[in-house]
Formats: structure tokens, sequence, C-alpha cells
């Protein structure tokens, strides 16, 4: 058997069913294989984006997503979209081209050593110098991406080898991975601090994804409320009343609010990133505790509390906990208290304006958002309004870039979740910005036939950027005007998609709803009002002075 008939033959053993990829020399032979093969291939229009469909196409299912790209610049131009799944700990199988062993080091054409550059950005790595060692490297490799904290795992393929024989019985032995680590001498302790308690917040991140149930167990046995991180966004409902919503710099108050009067945390799969945890975004209780969950022990200590460390499963660290807790409550005051915050943060309705205020889109959207629909962001204002606003009811509902804060994410990603999820209705909110650097993929999606709706805030700046240079750089507006926007409408329409423009309030929903109806791609491009601010703002200075935000959001000086 040939190597590339092995790789694609263990790929189909492993339950893959689409890989996306973009072809060159190194890996003609890999997809003469798929050619004949029962995967799908999808053809991107650039590789980056390829990374960030295998990215979206594991969170929103749970399984691993395969990227495929040649050699040289298909092996850089994945980096982004692969650095980005490994930040927010998406599980994925990264595939490269390489030219012929022989040839390593000479500087041959499209030679680049992908073993190392990208090393930082994966879970681990492999480089197939003898085709024999495929079988390895490719069970090995699906089993770590997965493996207790999952990320991104590399493969790198020699040209050569992929077209060298290999023994097929090869295929059929078994490789071993080492368990994921545990360590539950913490855990008595924690039942104790939890017991002990009486103004306990769960902080719930990223990790807790497969936790749901457990999460709402807790809470609910305890009377505790939950805050999130962005990740951790889903894993409760956002109309469960205990449900604070996200914290952070741009997070809610009543999870603010929580957050700085607790006594305890359980943080369940949350790292205590600087986004999320800070100066200000913290407990305030000087003999204030935290419990904390993490499958990755090098999460540990960040935050400067007393700490109940436990590493393991989120989902069955909850579950053993419960089971030894018994009945405990904190007391109905505490749960009041936190049921009085939300109802009290409660956003209140926004004036309708011309041009648009994008809390107005969010909450049109929440009009058309339900189990049945996936929404993916971009990075910048327009995933913050997404963040604060929406609605969202169940983990892998959400999909954003956290911590590498990637712009161009949100296209790609929607597009490889609905590959993912074909019978789910999909939309990427984003901003005109960060839709220029991938807005090619438009192609991608309407030649592979996964429509999705694109809401694209258009604000005619990299609001974000002009945000801080507003607020804290003295109005200098130094490179975040977009001067010579396209015709967005036209740009869809030229790539056989929809294309609808909204410029007054009132055309929101009904523009909206007939993307969602229209069997195929479609931008609904929203002109928002470049002056509106993603607040409330709590800024990284401790000195700086807190942002007040409209809509009910207002943080105390």
């Amino acid at each position: 058997m040939k190597g590339t008939k092995a790789l694609v033959t263990m790929l189909e053993r492993k339950g893959v069913d689409t890989v996306f990829g973009y072809p060159g020399g190194s890996v003609i032979p890999i997809y003469d294989e798929l050619y004949d093969s029962g995967l799908r291939h999808i053809l991107v229009r650039h590789e980056q984006c390829a990374a960030h469909m295998a990215d979206g196409y594991a969170r929103a299912s749970g399984r691993p997503g395969v990227c495929l790209a040649t050699s040289g610049p298909g092996a850089t131009n994945l980096v982004t979209g692969v650095a980005t799944a490994y930040a927010d700990s998406v599980p994925m199988l990264a595939l490269t081209g390489q030219v012929g062993v022989g040839s390593l080091g000479l500087g041959a054409f499209q030679e680049v050593d992908a073993y190392s550059l990208l090393m930082p950005i994966t879970k681990h790595n492999f480089r197939v110098l003898d085709v024999n060692r495929l079988p390895h490297a490719i069970k090995e490799a699906w089993e770590i991406c997965q493996t207790g904290r999952p990320g991104p795992v590399h493969v790198d393929l020699p040209v050569d080898q992929m077209n060298a024989s290999i023994d097929e019985s090869l295929l059929d032995e078994r490789y071993y991975t080492k368990p994921p680590a545990e360590d539950l001498s913490a855990l008595e302790e924690a039942v104790q601090w939890i017991r002990e308690a009486k103004r306990p917040v769960i902080l719930c991140g990223g990790g807790a994804v497969n936790a749901a149930d457990e999460v709402m167990a807790l809470s609910r046995r305890l009377g505790a409320p939950v805050d999130t991180t962005l990740m951790g966004m889903g894993v409760v409902p956002s109309s469960y009343e205990l449900a604070m919503g996200p914290l952070g710099m741009h997070g809610r108050l009543a999870a603010l609010e929580m957050m700085n009067s607790a006594d305890l945390i359980i943080s369940v799969g949350s790292r205590f990133a600087d986004r999320t945890y800070g100066k200000r975004c913290r407990m305030q209780d000087p003999a204030g505790r935290v419990v904390h969950i993490d499958v990755d022990a090098t999460e540990f200590g960040k935050h400067g509390h007393p700490s109940a460390d436990i590493q393991c499963d989120c989902a069955k660290a909850v579950r053993m906990i419960l089971e030894r807790l018994g009945s405990v409550s904190t007391g109905e005051d505490w749960t009041a208290r936190a049921k009085a915050a939300k109802h009290r943060c409660a956003c209140d309705p926004v004036p309708e304006s011309v041009p648009i205020a994008p809390q107005t889109v969010m909450h049109e959207l929440n009009r058309i958002i339900d189990e049945d629909t996936i929404v993916t962001t971009d990075v910048g204002q327009n995933q913050m309004w997404a963040m604060h606003f929406l609605n969202i009811e169940r983990p892998r509902q959400l999909l954003s870039s956290g911590t590498f804060g990637t712009m161009g994410y949100g296209l790609p990603a929607a597009i490889g979740a609905k590959a993912a999820k074909p019978d789910k209705h999909v939309i990427a909110i984003t901003g005109d910005g960060g839709f220029q650097m991938v807005m090619q993929e438009m192609a991608t999606s309407m030649a592979e036939d996964l429509p999705v709706t694109v809401v694209l805030l258009n604000n005619g700046t990299l609001g974000m950027v002009r945000q801080w240079q507003k607020l804290f750089w003295n109005e200098r507006y130094s490179a975040t005007t977009l001067k010579c926007d396209p015709d967005f409408v036209k740009m869809a329409e030229a790539f056989g998609a929809e294309g609808i423009r909204v410029e007054r309030p009132g055309e929101i929903g009904d523009a909206l709803r007939r993307a969602r109806d229209c069997g195929k791609s479609c931008i609904v491009e929203i002109m928002v009002d470049p002056e509106e601010h993603a607040l409330p703002m709590i800024p990284a200075d401790p000195n700086a002075a807190m942002v007040r935000g409209r809509c009910g959001y207002v943080l105390p000086q």
C-alpha cells in the first residue's frame, strides 16, 4: 500500500468525514488518493481559513477538525489558524506536505521547517521520515489532540515517504497514549470549603463545555450564581435565573457584582485569563478562596488566592464534588441577591437611531436564534457586542476566537461549523475590517453548498482600536479608518450569494429572516454607528477610570 493510501485509510477509520485544504506540489499524491476516497474535501481559498474551518468544525461538533496544506507557503499560511486553535484548546489534526527526505535542509523549492515552525503552537509534532512510522504518527496524533486538554497536533509528510510503500498490516498495530494526569488530593478540602462558603460563585470557562449538566446541578444544589468567560458561554443557558453572564473587561455588571462580593470561586475549566480576571474584576474578600478544577495543572495558581486545585476532567470532578457534598445551601440571601443583580443589570431598550446602534442588531438577532442556530463571531467590537447581548442557551452554540483574538475568524469558522452541522442555521457576526481579511471564502461557501448568514456590522473603521484611540489616545485616529470599503452587496452577488443592505433599524428583522430563508449564503450589511463603543469597559490600567456604558450597564466610579 502506498503511504498516501495508508494516510487516507487511517483517517477514514478514525471517522473523519471532512478535510479542509488547498493542494500544491508536495501534496498532489495525497490529493490523488482523496479523489477516490469517501472523504469530503473542501477547497478553501486560503490555507489560514482551512485551519479556521477545521477549528469551527471541531468546536461545533466536539470532534477533531482536519486541515491539509502543501509545503512552504502552504504550511506557513496555516500558522495563524493553528495558533488560534491552540490558544482556545481546540482539537485539530494539521497535515502539511514536505519536500523529500533527501532534500531536507538543502533549500529545495517550497521547503520550510514546518516541524519547528509549528512546535510552539501545537500539543505535539511528528515528521514522518520513514513511511513505516506513518501509522504511529497518525494514530498518536489523533489521540493526543483529544486527550487531556485538547489542542492541535501537526504531522509533516515528506513527499517521497508518502509515495513509498508500506506493509498494510502496520495499520492494524495499536498505539497507546498515556491517560491524562489526575491529582485529586485536594478534593476533600474543596468539598469542605464549599460547605463553609456563604457567597460562592461558579466561574465556567471553555474547559467546562462538556460539563454543562454537572455545572447546572452544582449551581442548583448551592443556589450559587454562575459567571462565564467568553469561551464558557452556553455552559449554562442565558435564560437560567442564576446565569450572570460573561465576566471581564467588557463583561456584564451582574457578573462583576457577584464576583466582587464572593468569598469562594468554584472555577470549572477557566484559566483566570487577563481579560476575565484582573485587579478590578476579581473576588475582593481578603479571605476569599478558590476551588480550581482543570485538566491542565499549568493553569493553577494564577489568581493569587488560597486554592484547592483539582487536576481532572471537569465533568468527572464536579460529579465527585456533588457526591460528597450532600444537602448544602448557601442560603436564600445570596441566591436572592444574585437574582436581583441579574434583574437590575438587565439591558434597557436601545433608542432606534440612524446610523443603527449595534445593540439593536443583537436584540434583533435574539429573535431568530433558536436551538438550531450556531453563531460565530469575528474579533473586536462585534465580538464584544455579541458576547454582551446575545442569549446563548447551550454549549457549542457560540464560537469565537478568545485568547488569540484572531480577526477574520468568523466567516471561515462558520463554514466549518456548517460542514459539521449541516442542519443548523449558522450566523457569522463580523465587522468590515475582519471580513475583508477573509471575504474570498464566500466562494468556498457557495462552491461547497455550505450556506451561512454573514451579519456584517459596517462602521467604516477598525472599531475596537479606534475606541481605544478615542478613550485613551486623545482621539488620534491613526490607521483605523477603512477607506474604499467595497460595495458588500455587489460583492455578495458577484459570488452568486445574496446581498442585503440595512440602513434603518426597522429593516433589520426582515433582512435577517430573508437571509435565513433564502437557501444560500447571504451578506446582511448593516450600517452601524462608528461612534458607538463596546461598553462597559474596564481598562487594563488600574489607575484609569472605568468607562461608563449606556443601555443600563453603567460601571460605578
